[in-house]
This record gives C-alpha cells, structure tokens and sequence, in this order.
C-alpha cells in the first residue's frame, strides 16, 4: 500500500468539535464529501431512555457484560440475585448498583464502546430480549431494515464504524458523539431495503444455526461425562459443589446458603490451614473422599519442571506475540488477539521461561480466570506472564490427559478448594498445586480416555465449523446483494 496523502483546508479542521482529525477519520469523512450518502441520524437512534430501576428486583436476572458477548454476537449472561447475592458475584452487584445497567427492546443493537473490531454486536430479539446490559455497549435502535442493518454493520459497513473509533496507545475505543459522523452510502442502503428476500433468507440461515447449535455442547460438560464414566461419580457433582470463584466452576448453578457441622478433629486435613466453608462443606468433603478412593499421584510425582511467567515490557512494533490471561481460554490458546514483545527483549529471557511445545500454562490469579489450564500445540516464540504458571511433565504421564482432568470436577474442585485470597486477589501458587492428586493409571488407559474425549470434541468441532459457514452465508447474502444490478 502507498503513501496516501490529502489536502485539507484549515477551515474544515475547525468544524470538528472533538478534535478528531487522525487520518483513517479524515480519509473516511473525505470518501462521502462527493457522494449521496445517509446520515447516521437518518438509520438510526441512539436511545436514552434505558435506565433501570433495580429497587424492584425480587427474583432472578440475567446480565451481560462485553466479556459475555462472542465475536458472532451471541450472548450468555450471568443469573444474578439480589436476594441470594453472593461474593463470586460482588463485582456484577457492584456495577449494577452504581447504574452500569440498562434495559434493552427487540430489533435493538448494541455495539460495544471498546475494541469495535472484534465485533461484539448484539441483534436483541426473542432469545435475548429479556436480559440487562452493561452501559458500555452504545445503544441503538435502527429506524428501518433493523436486521440488515445489523449484519451490514458487521460486514460492509464495518469500516465504517472501525474508521470513526479513537485509535490511540490503547484499544480502540467509541463514544455516542462519534456515531453522528458516520455516514452510509444511500445505493448501498437503497439496494439493501430494494430486496424483500433478503430478510428472508436470513431468518432461514438463523433458523438452522439455531437447530445446529442445539446439537452443541461445552466442551467442559463432554470431559466431565467421560471423566464421570471412567470413574464412576455422578456427572451432577459439579451442580452440586456449585459456582465459585475459579475457571472450572463457572458452568455449575449458583451455590445456596449452606449451614453444616464438621469434626474438630477435620479442621487438620487442609495442609494450608484452610478453615473456610468452600475446604470443609459437604460437597466438597464428598469429592474428597472420591479421590481418595482412586489410586492417585501428586502433581509434583509427575512434572520434570514448573515455572512462572515473565513480567514482559510491550512494543506496538514487536514481533513475539505474549500470551496473557485473557489468552487462555481454557480450551486454546488465542493468538488472534495478543500484544507483543520486540525480539531483542525476547532473546534476554532465560530459556527455561521461553514457552515450549506442549507446556500446560495454569492461571495463577485472578477471579474466574484462575484455573484456566491450556498447553502449546504448537512451535512458536512466545512467552507467557507473571500471572500464569508452567508445567513440563515427565514422560511418565500424558499432558492431555492432565489437562483434561483439570477441566472435570475431580481436578478443579481441588483448585477451587485450595486458592489463597479473597475477592478478585485470588492466587495458586506451586506449593498448593504441587499436592493436588491426579490419577494414578497406565499411559495406555491415559490415552484411551484421551481420545474418547477427543472423538466427542472433534465431532462438536464439525458442528461449530458448519455454524461458522452458515454465518459466512449471512454476510455473502448482504454482499451479494450490493453487487446484484439488477435491483
């Protein structure tokens, strides 16, 4: 791409009141000067009036924050109570309190004020209509064609919305004021609402992803069945042991006030001095006693080395990618979404702190991402941070057999029990994970449930993969129909 260079009189710069003058909105504002062209205000409004009276919540909700929001915009809110508040959730209380809550209508969309191009956009309509939402989304309401609108903001108008977006030191970033300058091509709208089969033929498409995603279970849910099988415990427990405040535990229900009595003597099983209800309630107690009826091994019989990451300094012109807590996804790895290090910085680490293939990085800290437990799959120069841990394990065990155990109930139930602080300062450090037990069986059975699991994962993997080619169809259909001349 060449050196793009434009003439602007100084008199056009002052017509600016928010001193947006970088050059993609420059470039952007330029491209319309000589065209027809909609007015943001003509498609849209940005609605006001979505307060929330939270004095009324009596029973159950549900909320969503961007973080609960996936790239292809569906959403999967937390159930929160007020009446039943618990401290895993204090920080969604806390925000809803202090207003971060509005309420939303069908036909609505909401876009998200921060990072834009990872297009967490949100079409309300009967599946999510019922849900509250951060204020951080920008909330609109199209005054026509408001489901075309809404996959045409995710594909040809994209550049669009990623052309007015503050782009600075850190994430891009939209605000309210900056939606008045958007402007759509009118052949392009017109085209668009000239086409009566357009919506059509994508509430077919979303039918049938509907119908797919049906099909679809969490990959946590398939590995704790298979684990429940092999092991003979009841694929329930993880209900039972409820949700907390670690990775594992956030796909069981909310946990209920719990009043139990224990032995004095029972106060000396935790090697932490841990006194609190999570070490000694009855579900957990129960998940005990299941391990211990298996032959196990600690963690620590079984890994050749561990380390922790490295505090990294971050170059916008680096070339090797760190992988961050918000990285691990307790599935993959993500490196679509990384900040970097420059390779001189790189080359000053020790190797032993250099990710290597098929390290398993554990999430040291940190509410809801503690636990999260990945590996590399791949060759590639990258080091992980501070917050996370690394395994290397002898030969003598399976890594994703490790792995996998760690993603059922009888592993992370012991990460949930044995974290160390409170609130969002939660922590696991290698002398508790060095103690937690893992089964203690021939590599060869290690590796029949392995890939048990990774039959079942692999055939999820196919549906996801069809789901993905349906929305491609989605976007063809608003491409296609610009390009068709005939309308």
């Amino acid at each position: 791409m060449g050196l793009k260079i434009s003439t602007m009189e100084l008199a056009e710069l002052a017509k600016e009141k928010t001193f947006r003058n970088d050059v993609d909105f420059s470039n952007f504002q330029n491209d319309f000067n000589a065209s027809s062209y909609f007015s943001f205000n003509d498609l849209f409004l940005i609605k006001e009036n979505n307060c929330v009276d939270i004095s009324n919540f009596e029973d159950d909700f549900y909320y969503s924050e961007i973080g609960n929001v996936s790239k292809d915009g569906e959403v999967e809110p937390v159930k929160l109570n007020f009446n039943e508040r618990t401290i895993e959730d204090e920080d969604y209380y806390k925000k809803i309190e202090k207003g971060d809550i509005i309420k939303v209508e069908e036909n609505d969309i909401l876009i998200s004020k921060v990072r834009p191009n990872l297009k967490k956009y949100v079409l309300i309509d009967q599946s999510n209509k019922d849900y509250f939402y951060t204020s951080a989304f920008i909330h609109l309401q199209p005054k026509k064609l408001n489901k075309i609108l809404y996959y045409a903001l995710r594909t040809i108008f994209y550049n669009n919305l990623i052309a007015i977006s503050r782009q600075g030191k850190g994430y891009p970033t939209l605000k309210k004021d900056d939606f008045q300058y958007l402007k759509f091509d009118k052949s392009l709208v017109n085209k668009l609402s000239q086409n009566p089969q357009i919506t059509k033929q994508i509430e077919q498409i979303e039918q049938k992803i509907k119908e797919l995603k049906s099909q679809t279970q969490p990959a946590q849910t398939i590995i704790n069945k298979i684990f429940a099988r092999k092991f003979g415990f009841d694929e329930n427990l993880y209900n039972e042991l409820g949700k907390g405040m670690t990775a594992g535990t956030q796909m069981a229900e909310d946990r209920k006030l719990r009043v139990f009595e224990t032995d004095f003597s029972e106060l000396s099983n935790s090697r932490i001095v841990r006194f609190s209800c999570r070490f000694h309630n009855p579900p957990t107690k129960k998940l005990m006693n299941l391990l211990n009826s298996i032959d196990t091994l600690t963690i620590k019989d079984v890994v050749d080395s561990y380390e922790k990451g490295v505090q990294p300094k971050y170059n916008l012109d680096g070339e090797i990618p760190v992988v961050k807590i918000a990285n691990l996804k307790n599935g993959f790895i993500d490196f679509s979404e990384t900040e970097f290090i420059t390779q001189e910085d790189f080359d000053k680490f020790d190797n032993n702190k250099k990710l290597k293939i098929n390290d398993i990085i554990i999430c040291g800290t940190g509410k809801i991402s503690l636990g999260k437990i990945d590996f590399l799959e791949e060759e590639k120069d990258t080091i992980t941070t501070v917050d996370n841990i690394i395994l290397r394990l002898k030969n003598n065990y399976n890594s994703l057999f490790f792995i996998y155990f760690f993603r059922c109930i009888l592993g992370y139930f012991q990460i949930e029990r044995d974290y160390t602080g409170a609130t969002n300062q939660i922590h696991l450090y290698w002398e508790q994970i060095q103690n937690f037990q893992i089964p203690d069986i021939p590599l060869d059975r290690q590796q029949q449930i392995v890939s048990e699991i990774k039959a079942e994962l692999d055939e999820q993997e196919k549906v996801k993969k069809t789901i993905a080619e349906e929305r491609n169809k989605i976007d063809e259909i608003i491409e296609n129909s610009i390009r068709d001349n005939s309308l």
